[in-house]
């Protein structure tokens, strides 16, 4: 029962909060179930993420937000450490994601995890960093994701900031919620979403180097960013059709020119004016 109330939190809230933060759609709330009147993530694009809220990491050390920010692209997303269900797969979901990029945690961007559980605890939040750092397998990388635990204060602050809308069930001692990730720049802004809890490594990858400014990736990654850009709505990027044709034409007139100085490089006259030449 748990299990499908939670399961119910995720495709409703997803749902919505992608139509809530475009102004596509607002349902009312009676429309949604008992106990999902909050639930939901709308999209504050372009806002900055609170940079003086005060958390605990999971070394037990007081730490602001701010002080991960202005060096590399971040994912941010938010967790329950004891959560039975959801927040298992979505931190599985991430960790497999990063694990196929080429990109290194902790070098190129990083990772901010937070507990929307006041009653979570460091010592939780370094077991659960543990177990997933154990997956990712890579070096350097315990000091790129960061699992942090808070007060009641910041953590309202900060998940209002992000549009993170949830509920706590008193009866069930558990939240309703759903899942996703925010990619944010270096100062602390939010630029793009991703719900559920499977990230296709390839968008993931392109909104990084995005959101660093081409600080990070290679030509065949702005090349891409050329050709596609991030649909708010759906949540992934798509192609812009006009700028492949106009890619599209730039190489084609490329191969021709150099078809061409190949065909004159080799026409009979140059052959014959080289021999004379000798």
């Amino acid at each position: 029962m748990i299990s499908a109330f939670l399961g119910l939190a995720l495709l409703t809230g997803a749902a919505w909060g992608q139509g809530m933060g475009n102004g596509i759609m607002s349902p009312p709330p009676n429309v949604r179930p008992p106990g999902l009147q909050n639930v939901g993530i709308q999209q504050n694009l372009n806002q900055q993420i609170p940079p003086d809220l005060i958390f605990t990491d999971d070394l037990s050390h007081k730490v602001r937000l701010g002080d991960y920010f202005g060096r590399k692209p971040l994912l941010l997303n938010f967790v329950y450490y004891r959560c039975p269900m959801l927040c298992g797969e979505e931190l599985s979901g991430l960790e497999s994601t990063l694990r196929v990029l080429k990109f290194d945690l902790g070098k190129e961007f990083e990772v901010i995890t937070i507990s929307f559980d006041p009653k979570d605890t460091p010592e939780i939040a370094a077991k659960k960093k543990d177990q997933f750092l154990r997956r990712y397998n890579r070096p350097g990388a315990e000091r790129g994701w960061h699992f942090l635990v808070g007060q009641p204060d910041a953590i309202a602050a900060v998940t209002k900031a992000a549009g993170f809308q949830y509920e706590y069930d008193p009866k069930t001692g558990q939240f309703a919620h759903s899942t996703a990730i925010l990619v944010l720049t270096p100062p602390g802004k939010i630029a793009q979403y991703y719900y559920g809890i499977e990230y296709p490594p390839k968008d993931l990858r392109l909104a990084l180097v995005e959101a660093s400014e081409n600080r990070i990736g290679n030509v065949v990654d702005e090349l891409l960013l050329y050709c596609y850009h991030y649909d708010p709505e759906k949540g992934k990027y798509s192609a812009t059709i006009m700028r492949v044709l106009r890619l599209m034409g730039v190489a084609t007139m490329l191969c021709l020119g150099a078809l061409l100085f190949v065909l004159i490089r080799r026409s009979p006259d140059n052959f014959h004016a080289g021999v004379q030449v000798r």
